[in-house]
């Protein structure tokens, strides 16, 4: 696929480009909790402005009903993107409407603008050809070029993602060119001892990513609320644990696989449990039992991974050449049961292999519990991209960059 530096030599001064980004933060009312993903396509705009271009930034953010929804809007996104690149960003209250056009219109060479929230138009996301076409075509309208930089919808067969690059000359951005490089070293040359983390909580979310491990992975190593399935299909008593029953058959088979694959698959051997799930609001001190995972209270929830189980994780990842972690393995969230997921993360940081923490809730968690994020090998901007290309799914966004 082409990159930003093949449109480069063919010129973009002048040019309107259509960056479609990843601004899908995480929002307190209108306060930005988590600006990992605006800091992610910073450089990809900024190096667009320095080239003369007219940079037009698309996303989404969150789930709204195809319709305007102040709850949702990228109003403070565009905010903290202009405090990043320095510069005034300009902000359309719409998509492909009076306002976009006008916006879009009035920029000059190497100025910003940031439309509203695609996903407030019901052509985005719709499964109809035609309606997405449509939509894709009134987007077509208000661009020259197309970058694509937005990993974390990558997967997602949706009109500014899938339909629109292919109305216009179109390119990789620089996110998503290292993305897809790294996620090649997980899948295609990869140094061993290849061990997994998979945290998070529901097995049945993991489920293809696991099956395609069996056959690629040294070690997997399960936490998070998904580990209780794992620990009632070897016949523990999990108490009110997150639990998927209807998963057991596969996990039994799973773990079956695994053992005649030669791989190593790791569970918990202690937990922290309580009778009350945390305050995650005032984040009231808790209280918790440290039990054997075979050995969780029928009235009480596993909430984190215990300290044994933490020394018994780092020592698996000690000696790995290349670390692949998704998920957290406890309630992060909360101080309390943040000690499972810290211990990955320093796990993680003390391996001289290549490290990379796939995306979504621990990438937040990574940057919330004060990491240094360039002490990662990569820090993916998207979860649930990063799971489907290791599931070995085409994804439609990628797909549509090629050439």
């Amino acid at each position: 696929m082409k990159t930003i530096d093949d449109l480069a030599q063919e010129g973009l001064s002048g040019k309107r480009v259509f960056v479609r980004a990843d601004l899908n933060v995480p929002l307190d009312g209108t306060t930005i909790t988590d600006d990992g993903r605006i800091r992610a396509v910073q450089p990809t705009i900024a190096k667009l402005a320095q080239l003369g271009a007219k940079v037009i930034v698309a996303s989404h953010l969150g789930r709204p009903k195809g319709a305007p929804d102040p709850a949702f809007s990228l109003r403070p996104a565009a905010e903290r993107l202009g405090e990043l690149i320095g510069r005034e960003v300009a902000f359309a209250t719409d998509t492909v409407g009076e306002s976009a056009r006008s916006v879009v219109a009035g920029l000059g060479e190497g100025e910003v603008a940031v439309l509203e929230n695609l996903r407030f138009n019901p052509g985005e996301t719709s499964k109809d050809d035609a309606e997405r076409g449509a939509f894709a075509d009134q987007l077509a309208e208000l661009a020259d070029v197309y970058v694509g930089d937005g990993f974390g919808a990558v997967h997602r067969k949706h009109a500014s993602v899938y339909d629109l690059p292919a109305r216009l000359p179109h390119a990789a951005g620089d996110l998503i060119a290292a993305e897809v490089t790294v996620l090649k070293k997980l899948t295609e040359d990869v140094k061993r001892p290849y061990v997994v983390v998979l945290g998070g909580a529901k097995v049945s979310d993991k489920l293809a990513v696991i099956d395609e491990l069996l056959g690629k992975a040294d070690r997997l190593l399960i936490g998070g609320g998904m580990a209780y399935t794992f620990l009632k299909a070897k016949g523990y008593e999990v108490g009110i644990s997150l639990l998927q029953e209807d998963q057991i058959p596969a996990v039994t088979e799973y773990m079956e696989r695994a053992e005649k694959n030669g791989v190593e698959l790791v569970l918990p051997v202690d937990i922290l449990a309580s009778a009350d799930f945390p305050d995650l609001k005032t984040k009231a001190p808790a209280d918790f039992v440290t039990v054997d995972a075979d050995k969780i209270p029928s009235d009480k929830e596993g909430l984190d991974i215990g300290p044994k189980t933490r020394e018994l994780f780092a020592s698996k990842i000690a000696d790995a050449e290349t670390v692949f972690w998704n998920g957290p393995v406890g309630v992060a969230e909360h101080p309390d049961y943040a000690g499972g997921t810290t211990a990955i993360a320093r796990a993680l940081l003390d391996s001289k292999g290549f490290t990379v923490v796939g995306g979504g809730d621990s990438a937040a968690a990574v940057r919330a519990l004060g990491f240094d994020e360039n002490a990662f090998g990569h820090i993916s901007t998207g979860g649930g991209a990063s799971l489907e290309y290791l599931e070995g799914k085409t994804l439609p966004g990628l797909a549509a960059l090629e050439d």
